[in-house]
């Protein structure tokens, strides 16, 4: 059988399915270029579904900025820096301890956190004066919890150091 009989033969089990035009979005159509953000913490929600620019997010797989329209995706977030882009032109930066962001295909962004703060609530000397006393702990003879504890603490100290700096 040839080619062209196969063809015929499918046009006349589907025929809806093959002659039904495609559906294609034109330059001309409006597509909202803001993103839904949601922002909880356990004791608070610093964002609900509000309508922000951009989010630049510190995720496991490499810094990413997510805008309108991103490909659906969750991520694991290490500590670092969350800054988010608002409509008013201004951005916000939090410190996030850890925790996951999920981009829905709908242009909305739920991010859940264990601890997070505003950057400007943080001390450099306070910072600094914690990474010491943690790489005491860590380099130290005590349990092995209470060094792994010190490790993790050095890890989000040092991202918190490098996001003040």
């Amino acid at each position: 059988m040839n080619s062209l009989r196969i063809a015929r033969t499918a046009l006349r089990v589907r025929p809806t399915a093959v002659r039904a035009p495609l559906q294609r979005r034109g330059y001309a159509e409006a597509v909202s270029d803001k993103i839904k953000l949601s922002l909880a913490l356990p004791h608070q929600s610093v964002y609900k579904s509000q309508d922000v620019v951009q989010v630049n997010i510190p995720a496991e797989s490499g810094e990413m900025g997510v805008l309108a329209n991103h490909v659906a995706s969750i991520e694991q977030l290490k500590p670092g820096l969350i800054e988010v882009i608002e409509e008013s032109g201004g951005s916000k930066q939090f410190f996030l301890s850890g925790g996951f962001a999920i981009v829905q295909p709908n242009s909305e962004l739920s991010i859940n956190a264990v601890e997070g703060y505003p950057l400007e609530d943080f001390s450099i000397d306070a910072v600094r004066s914690q990474i010491s006393e943690a790489q005491k702990i860590a380099g130290g003879s005590g349990s092995e919890q209470d060094i792994a504890e010190a490790k993790i603490e050095l890890e989000v100290l040092e991202s918190l150091q490098a996001a003040l700096k």
